[in-house]
């Protein structure tokens, strides 16, 4: 990291304002080259920005510097806030990035550095990529807990307790042989009280329902009204509606906000025998979606529903008098849809974290998960080497949770999230 890269870190131009950044050891020397003498660190100052090359201007823009290593980076950053058409934006990084040392960045190698500078771990990094993804209020709330540091907080007291318990296992070690030594009986009973404060967090809500969507699979036999019922929650025609049954062939996916809620309505086949080999693999597929959706609106006879939670049953084209075994819905006049509505937001956030509770993601869980496995391993153990390299295997999951440890085969893809400017 001995370049400095350039990139534009504001929304797609044409725009009132443009924020162009450069992070590096030579941002403060390219910035001199163009805008003159720069402000004092974190003050803003208008300068002049004047192409090196031909003399010309460029913009009146404001010019801030951040120093290393007391910036989001850890390195000396500067930021251009200037006109945000396109030709004043690429005049400026085409400028820049003819100063010796200085490339565009790749996309999300400004977090990348701050990463590998400690500015902040990978949760932080994560959170902050959901963050910029968001597009309800809770995801908001979910990722900005953990871009601001709660996760990495809570990780850091787990891991300077663990770093004391793996101290006292070692004393043990040494005092094994020795018969007057009174040893650490205490020490079990703190490692079980370290396993149980990690319990609520393995054992709470996940971050992918909030993050992608409440995926609710709307299933039942042929020509039951899934499709109408997908387009009447969706507000849209997102779904080809027939009288033919078998319309519905494959799976037609409508991610949508309720309530501020997200969900994925995922219409499928009907389910029944068919010797078409087209509509057999939709109606597998459609088996297959029912068996793992986080709810399932069934739309066929109540007998005939999947046993497994998160069920609601529905009594499709209530218009026509079809009200038995379920809520009567009519996609037609609109009758039952705020009270399914209401069911399915009510039941969707059984499964999503509340708002700012920390949630976390598959890999964080499975970690953190093997973390607490270890720790309850350790409790049960009266050797203290086998109980000193259960708490190591304990510490090493927790380091890399937080990206201290094994993770450089998750960055490129974590990073190729972000945008050119982040």
């Amino acid at each position: 990291m001995n370049d400095t890269i350039v990139a534009l870190s504001s929304g797609r131009p044409p725009a009132a304002i443009a924020v162009v950044r450069t992070s590096g050891p030579d941002a403060f020397a390219a910035a001199e080259a163009i805008a003159g003498r720069l402000p004092a660190a974190r003050q803003a100052g208008l300068r002049r920005l004047i192409d090196p090359g031909d003399g010309s201007l460029i913009d009146q823009a404001l010019v801030l510097r951040f120093d290393a290593p007391n910036s989001s980076t850890g390195e000396d950053i500067v930021e251009y806030q200037c006109h945000g058409g396109r030709a004043t934006i690429d005049a400026l990084i085409d400028a820049l990035i003819a100063q010796a040392g200085i490339r565009l960045a790749e996309p999300g190698e400004f977090t990348r550095r701050a990463l590998a500078n400690g500015r902040l771990d990978l949760t932080e990094a994560e959170g902050l990529a959901d963050l910029l993804a968001a597009e309800t209020e809770l995801q908001r709330r979910s990722a900005m807990a953990r871009a601001g540091g709660a996760l990495r907080k809570l990780l850091e007291g787990w891991r300077d307790r663990l770093l004391e318990l793996s101290a006292r296992a070692e004393v043990a070690i040494d005092y094994a042989d020795e018969e007057e030594a009174s040893g650490d009986p205490q020490l079990r009973s703190d490692i079980r009280s370290l396993g149980d404060d990690m319990a609520s967090l393995v054992e709470g809500p996940r971050v992918e329902p909030l993050r992608d969507g409440v995926r609710v699979v709307v299933a039942g036999p042929p020509n039951a009204g899934k499709s109408s019922l997908v387009n009447a929650l969706a507000q849209s025609e997102k779904a080809i509606v027939t009288h033919i049954p078998g319309t519905t062939r494959d799976l037609i996916e409508v991610p949508v906000a309720i309530d501020g809620v997200p969900f994925v309505l995922v219409d499928t086949a009907g389910l029944r025998v068919s010797d078409d080999a087209v509509e057999a693999i939709g109606i597998e597929r459609a088996r297959s979606e029912a068996e793992r959706a986080e709810l399932l609106l069934w739309l066929g006879d109540a007998p005939d529903a999947p046993d497994r939670p998160g069920v609601i049953l529905v009594a499709p084209k209530a218009d026509l008098g079809h009200c038995a075994g379920g809520l009567p819905v009519s996609a037609v006049t609109g009758q039952g849809r705020a009270e399914l509505v209401r069911a399915l937001v009510e039941q969707a956030r059984q499964l999503l974290p509340k708002a700012d509770e920390l949630a976390l993601d598959r890999r964080q869980h499975d970690l953190l998960a093997e973390s607490q496995a270890a720790l309850r391993r350790a409790a049960e153990l009266d050797d203290p080497v086998l109980m000193a390299e259960e708490l190591r295997v304990a510490r090493l999951a927790i380091d890399r949770i937080s990206g201290r440890a094994g993770v450089e085969d998750l960055l490129d893809a974590l990073f190729g999230r972000f945008c050119l400017g982040k």
